[in-house]
């Protein structure tokens, strides 16, 4: 069976959530310094609290090691899936996940019956193991929600990840009213920035004059190109981090998406106490009177470089002696933390990241060759002429747009342009092009169908004479 794209990435998507999964698991394991008793004893503690045996441990290890991340995935197998679930088994699926969620302790079966009774998919088609299998791949199987329903009871424990770059905390905070509006006016400024969960360093953040989504994006992106790919971000559920444009941008990048309960600042504490900080230089930039939002992200920086990167965080002391390590005197901050960490860095193409920021809408070529983006006028190619074609963009440069259509070249929309006098006309490809006829074909058609007719009408005429002479002679 072949499948779509879409089909494709989400399997891919799935298995990379299991790979993750695994990798969460022996991530501890990993410490270059553990000796082969503490690794033992480390090994149990953990397979007793996720209820899994030493051997499966030792089995995810050893595949780390020999493939890394990849070697974690399971391994692809062929199924005809139509006869394991119906054509529309992502909607099946999305429902099923949602019923559980509703309800932790719901049965498969209750699954299947709730969703035959609202008519979502006939009586006797979906068969409970397979359902049972599909949502245990989508991290929703009965061991998962036991997992979540504990980790509700203790969602204000803390927690922290033991290595750089598996995990990023995003979020949005007020900053300063700067007079760069019209005319002068005050308008607000937004800091948006990301925050590694391990060390504490402060991977990108800046101070904007809105708090659209196109923020969010700038943030994640930067942050990406500069420290490379990461295994997951945590949000609030506020729209800028809900939106489909982030998801689908950090899902093409394998990167895993999850948002903190509604009403839970505790969840994100690290980074809440981030906001502390900025709340100093926020009052440090009003005594600075700054005017512009240039010089606000330029102190800004300096403050982050100089001051809070440099500072022992006292959050990184109390993790280490959490797990029974020593922390220098002097403490650690967070550059030292960042920069001292075992993991590598893992650096992406700089095309592959801006693919994957890149935004995707279909537009109609109007009978002047042209579409319509963000009020302007762009012209395309005159055989697109009343045709849907899917335009791309960076957001950070609205104004360069990729027109794609099946069967072109993807190019590059030009503004149009209208002078003071007319432009030459274009050229129409050739099999759009006017030809000079060498007669009327229509008026010889015609022509034609008048000689046959009158050849019709004497050969009746003549057939009614005999007729009529033969009648005469009788």
């Amino acid at each position: 069976m072949i499948m779509n794209k879409t089909e494709k990435f989400i399997r891919e998507q799935n298995r990379n959530d299991l790979a993750l999964q695994k990798y969460k698991l022996i991530a501890p394991l990993l410490n270059e310094d553990l000796d082969s008793f503490a690794a033992c004893e480390l090994r149990k503690k953990i397979a007793n609290q996720n209820d899994i045996s030493e051997r499966t441990l030792r089995r995810y290890l050893n595949a780390y090691q020999k493939e890394g991340f990849h070697g974690l995935k399971p391994a692809e197998r062929i199924r005809y899936r139509k006869d394991l679930m119906p054509d529309n088994y992502e909607e099946i699926l999305m429902e099923a996940v949602q019923l559980r969620r509703e309800v932790p302790k719901r049965s498969v079966e209750r699954i299947i019956q709730i969703l035959e009774m609202e008519e979502r998919v006939a009586p006797g088609v979906l068969k409970r193991p397979t359902l049972q299998r599909h949502m245990y791949q989508a991290g929703f199987g009965a061991a998962h929600m036991n997992v979540y329903q504990e980790a509700r009871k203790s969602s204000s424990r803390r927690f922290c990840k033991p290595h750089r770059m598996m995990l990023i905390q995003g979020d949005i905070k007020y900053g300063p009213h700067l007079p760069i509006g019209k005319n002068g006016t005050m308008v607000q400024t937004y800091l948006s920035s990301a925050i590694d969960d391990h060390s504490r360093m402060i991977l990108f953040s800046r101070f904007y004059d809105n708090q659209e989504e196109s923020i969010v994006e700038d943030t994640f992106r930067k942050t990406i190109l500069k420290f490379g790919h990461f295994d997951q971000c945590y949000f609030d559920n506020g729209s800028q981090y809900t939106a489909k444009q982030i998801k689908r941008s950090l899902a093409k990048l394998s990167i895993k998406v999850s948002h903190a309960p509604v009403r839970s600042g505790k969840s994100k504490g690290k980074i809440e106490k981030f906001h502390q900080v900025a709340d100093d230089f926020i009052a440090e930039a009003k005594a600075k009177k700054i005017q512009t939002l240039k010089d606000l992200n330029h102190y800004w920086e300096i403050f982050l470089e100089e001051y809070y990167h440099n500072r022992a965080h006292e959050g990184i002391r109390e993790y280490y002696e959490s797990i029974g390590t020593t922390v220098p005197k002097e403490g650690i901050s967070p550059l030292q933390e960042f920069n001292r960490d075992t993991r590598p860095l893992t650096f992406l193409d700089t095309t592959v990241v801006g693919e994957a920021f890149r935004h995707h809408e279909i537009r109609k070529v109007d009978k002047g060759g042209c579409i319509s983006f963000q009020g302007r006028k762009y012209e395309t190619k005159p055989r697109l002429i009343g045709r849907n074609v899917e335009i791309s963009y960076d957001p950070a440069e609205p104004q360069i747009i990729t027109v794609s259509h099946e069967g072109i070249e993807p190019f590059q929309a030009e503004p149009l342009q209208i002078r003071d006098y007319c432009n030459a006309p274009r050229i129409l490809p050739d099999h759009m092009q006017e030809t000079i006829p060498e007669t009327s074909r229509f008026l010889d058609a015609l022509e034609k169908r008048y000689a046959e007719s009158v050849k019709r009408r004497a050969d009746a005429i003549s057939f009614g004479g005999y007729k009529k002479e033969v009648s005469d002679h009788v």
